[in-house]
């Protein structure tokens, strides 16, 4: 199935609970043509309302990550491991919830399908929920990050993998220049492999 039947299919998704609160489906974004696919976690708020991966403040943070380590993100594909927004309420805004698993392996069918019409080099993974849909429960970014890995089991392609943190991470950090270098050196690893 192409890019373009999967988001359509995607939009009327109601295989958890998720879609009952969540504006939208959020489905990835990117050219068909992609040399690398980078799996976050979930939409934010802002990626909610408007219906896009990563353009709330940790895409915006993201892209200048791109930008630092020479990755065109026009040449990019860009999705989540969870395609609805998870949140709670508190007062009129919507904070961040982290999925779990049995979210995570309902949105599977799309992820592996992105995968399967894309016919990526490389994948990165931002932070610990896209790591677990792509490798396994047992995952740890922290012990993984900003290294060649093998490519994830059961998803079409033939590459490499790199783990990393979300940004969304380098956004809380007490120590956000550090956390932004990390992030940066760790996709630098990409940029190198390819």
């Amino acid at each position: 199935m192409n890019l373009s039947a999967l988001r359509q299919e995607a939009a009327a998704c109601e295989r958890c609970h998720l879609y009952k609160d969540a504006t939208q489906t959020v489905f990835g974004a990117g050219p068909p043509d992609a040399e690398v696919i980078v799996v976050g976690e979930q939409p934010g708020d802002i990626e909610d309302r408007r219906g896009e991966p990563f353009v709330g403040p940790a895409g915006k943070l993201l892209d200048r990550a791109f930008e630092a380590a020479e990755l065109d993100r026009s040449r990019l594909y860009l999705t989540n491991a969870v395609k609805h927004f998870k949140f709670r309420p508190s007062g009129k805004r919507r904070i961040h919830a982290t999925p779990v698993r049995s979210e995570i392996v309902a949105c599977r069918p799309w992820l592996v399908g992105e995968f399967a019409a894309l016919t990526p080099r490389a994948v990165v993974a931002l932070g610990a929920t896209a790591g677990k849909a792509l490798f396994g429960p047992s995952f740890k970014v922290t012990e993984s990050r900003g290294t060649l890995l093998p490519w994830p089991p059961e998803l079409a392609g033939d590459g490499f993998a790199v783990a990393t943190i979300h940004p969304s991470a380098v956004l809380r950090s007490d120590d956000r220049e550090a956390a932004f270098a990390g992030l940066v050196a760790d996709l630098k690893v990409v940029g190198e492999a390819l």
